[in-house]
């Protein structure tokens, strides 16, 4: 086994997913905690672009806050690859030896992360929500455990790069500025068509469960258990509609079959930071907050006055929430008959 040098890693990686001529939400989230890592361990944040014809993109991360952008250009990668892309990442990672590279939990972050760390034989911890740098200068990678009952905090002191994962949405997006500037690392990278293990051919974006996207919605209607059945999630879609909102789901609903999982929020679902979040005949249970406990106003609708979701709102309504949704939709619906505009995300105040 070859001993580790640890002096030898220097530097915070973010692996750049795109997708669409664009940068993926959750990497550039990672941006900013990345950043924040790299300020406290005094070194450089870099971001890696892989893919083809995709130089302008760089500059979009640099105005994020990324100081280097590494860029892999090669016809090979026009296309997502997993294995192609697994390949170009473990060649740059041992040339310039990182000590930390972390990747969004997308389906394909969590793809390549895990292709990847087998490869160069280093740890990966999975779909964390939160890190620090401990008093060793190690990366505690933070996640939940037994259900969201606790939290791990995982070190990777024999193997570098620290490798991780975050789930989109845990952390908040970093401000942009046309202004900055960085630099941009041309790599050169040695690849065959050969390397590719799988081919595409042809390539369809199936649409969305509903109209507004959930983890990019400003307003979130969730239900639970307590909406009884798969029938009555048919007030919160109107509830949703009239606030230009998207409709979510806990865990025991979707598991009951009511809802399709893709709109599951919580520890085994999707993560949301939406302006406003409504929780509607849900109890509260630590996995379903933490998906959605970084919202900035949260309204829970229950008929238990001791439901643990009181705990985090900041508005709570006890009642019947057959009665109550419905009146809330009667009285959006007057205020628009009314000439008057039901509350938007730009309207709502923390």
């Amino acid at each position: 086994m070859v001993e580790l040098k640890p002096d030898q890693y220097r530097g915070i990686w973010v692996y750049l997913e795109h997708r669409n001529g664009a940068i993926f939400k959750g990497s550039i989230q990672l941006i900013g905690e990345g950043g924040r890592i790299a300020k406290e361990l005094g070194t450089e944040l870099s971001g890696v672009l892989l893919g083809h014809g995709i130089r302008d993109l760089a500059q979009e991360a640099i105005e994020y806050g990324v100081e280097t952008v590494i860029l892999g250009e090669h016809d090979v990668l026009k296309e997502y690859s997993p294995n192609a892309y697994c390949l170009a990442l473990a060649k740059l990672v041992k040339r310039r030896k990182p000590e930390v590279v972390l990747f969004s939990a997308s389906k394909n972050g969590r793809a390549l992360a895990g292709r990847l760390h087998a490869e160069i034989e280093t740890g990966l911890a999975a779909d964390c929500t939160a890190f620090e740098v401990t008093d060793e200068g190690l990366l505690a990678m933070i996640r939940p455990a037994f259900g969201g009952r606790s939290l791990a905090h995982i070190l990777c002191k024999e193997h570098r790069p620290q490798m991780a994962s975050a789930r989109p949405n845990v952390f908040a997006i970093p401000a942009r500025d046309p202004s900055r500037r960085g630099r941009v690392s041309r790599a050169r990278l040695r690849l065959s068509p050969s390397d590719i293990d799988t081919e595409i051919v042809a390539f369809e974006e199936f649409p969305d469960v509903q109209e507004v996207k959930l983890e990019d919605s400003a307003i979130v209607v969730a239900g639970g258990y307590g909406m009884r059945g798969p029938e009555n999630f048919r007030i919160l879609r109107d509830l949703a509609r009239e606030l230009g909102g998207a409709v979510a789901a806990s865990r025991k609903a979707a598991d009951s079959g009511w809802v399709p999982k893709e709109i599951q929020v919580g520890q085994t679902g999707k993560t949301v930071r939406p302006r406003l979040y409504f929780a509607v005949g849900i109890s509260g249970a630590v996995q379903h907050l933490a998906g959605m406990q970084e919202s900035d106003v949260i309204v829970a609708v229950n008929k238990d006055p001791r439901a643990p979701i009181f705990e985090i709102a900041d508005y709570g309504i006890v009642g019947d929430l057959f009665q109550i949704v419905p009146k809330m939709i009667e009285e959006l619906r007057a205020m628009k008959h009314d000439g008057g505009e039901a509350p938007s995300p730009a309207t709502i105040r923390t």
